[in-house]
């Protein structure tokens, strides 16, 4: 009972208080937006995971698992078959549990389909309205806007508009294109759809609410470093400028929009990035998030295990 009490008490402070770090990190994140959108996922898979290792360790006294993997198995198909052994706090943690995960994965999916189908929407008014441009790489529409964005999925496309290509220079143009291609090539509107997922499985979460927008400013800090390896960051930042008001669909990935002009201080005067302590650092507080919730609640358990074991073999 205690891991499970601990476990409750960890999910609820996690989840209030983990979002008061961001402020403090923003620097640190945008020398490293990879690592910083991993952190923001892992705190959310550890909220949740604690929520419902915590309604496992409930229904699953540390008795049971001390006596193997055989007593474990034989008292779970116990408890699922007659409900023998399941107490009635254990039964309503369990329950709780699954409308956790019910709810995670209903609104995942409910993510999922609406943004295909929007996306599916707009790839055929893109084959009506566009035309292909085999030196780009990209479709292009007749449209006054200054717009750059990508439709992701399984036939991902990169989209600009004439309003952007008489503003851009050649080179700019490139520049932007290559940020599209990132977000594509890194599956960034799954890493979005997670997120969003989350915020809308539990609104008013700080943590989800907080997570879903870190993330999404950090997928075009991650885009604009990749498309920096190749291209001038001089020309990636005057392509963000004009680009800056720029509104993309919503189920799309947009080089331009309320980030553009913060994107652009960073490209210009950008930062060492983390040092190999810092990364070490960063990549452990994965592991936590991710490791310590399973390695609280496998403590009572695995020391009802040695504890009954050691027993057994002092008294052959």
């Amino acid at each position: 009972m205690i891991a499970a009490i601990v476990l409750v008490l960890y999910s609820i402070a996690a989840a209030i208080w983990l979002p008061g770090l961001g402020p403090r990190a923003v620097r640190w994140a945008d020398r490293a937006p990879r690592l910083a959108i991993v952190l923001w996922q892992a705190a959310g898979v550890s909220v949740v995971a604690s929520a419902v290792l915590a309604a496992l360790a409930i229904a699953v006294p540390a008795e049971v698992v001390g006596h193997g993997l055989a007593g474990l198995f034989e008292a779970c198909a116990a408890m699922l078959s007659d409900g023998s052994g399941l107490t009635w706090a254990g039964a309503g943690a369990l329950l709780a549990a699954g409308a956790v995960l019910a709810r995670v994965a209903y609104c995942g999916a409910a993510v999922l389909l609406r943004a295909g189908a929007e996306r599916r929407e707009h790839a055929a008014m893109l084959g009506l309205l566009g035309r292909r441009d085999s030196e780009l790489g990209a479709v292009v529409i007749d449209y006054d806007e200054r717009l750059a964005y990508c439709v992701p999925g399984r036939h991902a496309q990169m989209v600009i508009t004439t309003g952007a290509l008489r503003t851009l220079a050649p080179e700019q143009v490139a520049a932007v294109l290559e940020h599209e291609r990132a977000h594509v090539r890194g599956r960034h509107h799954l890493v979005l759809a997670a997120a969003d997922a989350l915020a809308r499985a539990f609104p008013g979460v700080p943590l989800f609410g907080r997570a879903k927008g870190e993330i999404a400013r950090l997928v075009e800090l991650l885009a604009d470093d990749v498309a920096a390896r190749r291209h001038p960051r001089a020309q990636i930042a005057a392509a963000l400028v004009r680009l800056a008001t720029g509104r993309a669909p919503a189920f799309t990935l947009g080089a331009g929009g309320e980030t553009a002009l913060t994107r652009v201080r960073r490209m210009l005067n950008p930062e060492a990035p983390l040092g190999r302590r810092e990364r070490l650092t960063g990549r452990l507080a994965v592991a936590v998030l991710l490791g310590g919730p399973a390695m609280v609640a496998l403590v009572p358990g695995l020391s009802s295990f040695l504890a009954h074991h050691c027993h057994s073999l002092l008294t052959l």
